[in-house]
């Protein structure tokens, strides 16, 4: 899990498919993309796009923090986020039932709805806190 003080640390980029460009071309990432203050104006498709294809680099981790700041909470068995889409309609002490939003990374990358879903917090994360 990254720490608050991972981005004091410099790392050096290697890219995953190197490719000839011309030297006018960016050679490193933009340390503007360290800042979270830049994650707060990005749009959903933009924070699932991070989350997913950046595994394991700060910029994940300042992704998912702005996804649960808007109410998402991404479930640990399904490997996806999830967001209630209106009131639950059960509630109990390590779980609740209702209609969800949750975003379809691997068939449609978008959002669908699930009704009558069993939310067990126990499947939630939250480390990110």
């Amino acid at each position: 899990m990254p720490d608050a003080a991972d981005s004091d640390k410099t790392s050096r980029y290697v890219p995953r498919n190197m490719y000839p460009t011309p030297p006018s071309f960016p050679s490193v990432p933009s340390p503007l993309f360290e800042t979270p203050a830049v994650f707060e104006k990005l749009d959903l498709d933009t924070l699932f796009f991070i989350f997913y294809y950046q595994q394991g680099s700060y910029q994940q981790y300042l992704a998912a923090l702005q996804l649960k700041k808007q109410a998402w909470g991404y479930h640990k068995k399904y490997k996806t986020w999830f967001k209630r889409h209106e009131e639950p309609q059960m509630t109990g002490e390590d779980f609740e039932q209702g209609t969800f939003v949750y975003f379809d990374y691997e068939t449609g990358w978008c959002q669908r709805i699930k009704t009558e879903f069993t939310f067990e917090y126990s499947y939630l994360e939250d480390e990110l806190v």
